[in-house]
């Protein structure tokens, strides 16, 4: 009988299980309690960003790749399985640190294994990556947040109502106009509840006949007469409430006050107006700072060259917002060197434009130490740290800087936690910093910080590539990214292209291998290719 018969499972289960796994994107790990390893399945060594042999054991403490604020938590899941009387079930959430030094959120599960006296002897399950799905609920978490505020904050009732015109949801203002505590007191009343029959019948039948024909009635006075007699007046503007689908669910309104109403109508009319001046004045300055990136992510670059050899420059750009965090820079340090800078800021938009511009105003302070990889770094991350430190805010860059120094034949280079530049030529394919050792932390994190610098002959080296990481996680219908090891092979197999055949074709690769042939981050690419000087025949 095979291993599989006497275990209950079939060949074609074990199949099918794989096959699950697989199309489930999960991972699977097994683990005997108080054992130093932990079995992982490919699928998790990818989650955490690391080999086999360099896996860390999430399971025993302290527990030092789960993040600080899930750490805690971890434990005591843990304990309280290990424990003799303790559930079948290990079950977490938590954020991990990859060996690519991310945070990634993955869900845990595991059955526990028990011996004669209840003891845990081994634990096994499955693990996979929710970090979009984590992003997506604080998102929407978010949003309803903002939702709640503007509606409880807005100086209007505001009410939604389902198919028998009962209240659904309202905000504080229409609560307080009910008499009523608070919202979650009005939830599943009527009109009748609060007024007589003469205002909530004719009220009904408005709504009956918005939600029968789908059109709105605005702006209409009502004659609000409640059961103790007072009477009040309200303009109201009530609305058919569709759901995603198309389908109507009730109505929604908002009303105000008529002894209000000049006063209302007015600050509202000067509010807009003064709101349209803003976006206006917001969205030329937006448009302006496009422009501006744009412009200096141009095709102008320096003249480097000596008596034998000459280098040529080439970049591509793709923002996938209007305001990107990736940039680069070719500083022009002498005739006969350069210096060349990728950068990747944390985020999308207006913050990360903001630290862009801050860096590009730390490079002019720094072109003295221009030539130094390891200087120019530092100096970078300081003013960084420092203007960041006094704002209050967390935010970083990824960077990677090389210099090429024709005359004196060497190419050095340092990088702050970025990706190092893939250098092609008679030398072969090599990925410069690529090991961990050989990186620094990522701009603005830690003050005073060093950058290790490395430095290769440059005779072997006819291009250098440099890029952001758009690049690098593009991934295919499996889920796996791109990486490093594809861009090395792509990059070495263009040696009959130019360079900007060479980045073109980069980047087609890298939208073929990608399952949504779109980038989903901003790709910044930067290469430079040294040519040999014909010689001067004299006459």
């Amino acid at each position: 009988m095979t291993s599989s018969e006497s275990s209950g499972f079939t060949p074609e289960d074990t199949e099918r299980l794989c096959l699950a796994l697989k199309a489930s994107n999960e991972g699977i790990w097994d683990w005997w309690v108080g054992k130093p390893d932990v079995h992982y399945s490919r699928r998790i060594l990818e989650f955490l960003e690391c080999s086999e042999g360099a896996s860390p054991n999430i399971f025993l403490p302290p527990h030092g790749q789960i993040h600080p604020d899930d750490r805690d938590r971890f434990a005591r899941a843990l304990a309280n399985v290990l424990n003799p009387s303790g559930p079948e079930l290990f079950a977490i959430d938590c954020r991990l640190q990859t060996g690519g030094g991310h945070w990634r959120w993955l869900r845990i599960r595991g059955t526990v294994v028990r011996g004669r006296n209840g003891e845990a002897v081994r634990i096994a399950g499955s693990m996979i990556d929710i970090s979009l799905r984590k992003q997506a609920e604080a998102q929407i978490e978010d949003e309803r947040h903002i939702l709640r505020s503007l509606i409880d904050c807005v100086p209007l009732q505001v009410y939604f109502k389902d198919l028998e015109s009962r209240f659904v949801l309202v905000n504080r203002q229409m609560a307080e106009w009910n008499g009523q505590p608070g919202p979650e007191a009005v939830i599943g009343m009527h009109d009748r509840d609060f007024f007589a029959s003469a205002h909530w019948q004719e009220a009904e039948a408005d709504e009956k006949e918005i939600m029968a024909s789908g059109q709105a009635v605005t702006e209409k006075v009502e004659r609000e007469v409640r059961e103790d007699g007072k009477v009040t007046w309200v303009l109201t503007s009530k609305f058919p409430w569709f759901d995603r689908n198309g389908h109507v669910k009730g109505t929604f309104g908002v009303s105000s006050d008529v002894t209000e109403l000049v006063t209302a109508r007015q600050a509202a009319t000067e509010l807009a107006a003064e709101l349209q001046i803003r976006n206006q004045a917001y969205e030329e300055e937006l448009q302006l700072a496009r422009e501006i990136q744009h412009a200096l992510a141009g095709s102008s670059f320096p003249e480097v060259s000596t008596e034998r050899a000459a280098l040529h420059f080439g970049a591509r750009y793709l923002p996938i917002s209007g305001l990107a965090g990736d940039f680069f820079e070719v500083l022009r340090i002498s005739d006969d060197s350069v210096g060349m800078l990728i950068c990747d800021v944390m985020g999308h938009g207006v913050r990360s434009a903001l630290i862009v511009a801050m860096l590009r105003g730390l490079l002019e302070k720094q072109r003295r130490s221009a030539a130094d990889p390891s200087a120019f770094l530092r100096g970078l991350n300081n003013g960084l740290h420092s203007i960041l430190d006094r704002a209050g805010a967390t935010m970083f860059a990824t960077a990677f800087y090389a210099v090429l120094d024709l005359k004196g034949g060497v190419l050095r280079y340092a990088s702050a936690g970025h990706p190092g530049g893939i250098a092609t030529g008679s030398a072969g394919v090599q990925q410069l910093a690529a090991g961990k050792k050989q990186k620094g932390p990522g701009l603005g994190l830690i003050a005073k910080a060093d950058y290790p610098a490395g430095e290769i002959p440059l005779e072997g080296v006819k291009r250098l590539l440099l890029f952001t990481d758009g690049i690098l996680e593009a991934e295919n219908p499996d889920g796996e990214p791109f990486l490093e090891k594809r861009l090395m092979e792509t990059a070495g197999g263009c040696n009959g292209e130019t360079l900007e055949q060479m980045l073109d074709l980069v980047l087609n690769r890298v939208l073929q291998y990608s399952d949504s042939h779109h980038f989903d981050d901003d790709v910044c690419l930067l290469g430079v290719e040294v040519l040999p000087v014909p010689a001067t025949v004299g006459l």
